[in-house]
């Protein structure tokens, strides 16, 4: 029986939310998209649609919580 290094948990709610791209960065989801919609454009509604890149600062974390992403 082999006693290496334990697996890490992947965060399953950080999992469901961002998404890993080919070049190691991470995509995400826009906000204010959920409700009160009538009084936005329909531009800002299309790109609130658009994924972005998760900023630097942020990163890591959500790296830490996607170990295997």
């Amino acid at each position: 029986m082999k006693s290496g290094m334990p697996k890490l948990k992947t965060r399953k709610a950080a999992a469901k939310r961002f998404k890993a791209t080919s070049t190691g960065k991470f995509m995400r989801r826009r906000a204010f998209r959920n409700h009160l919609l009538d009084h936005k454009s329909t531009k800002l509604k299309r790109h609130l649609a658009t994924k972005a890149v998760v900023d630097e600062s942020d990163a890591e974390n959500v790296s830490l919580m996607l170990p295997y992403a």
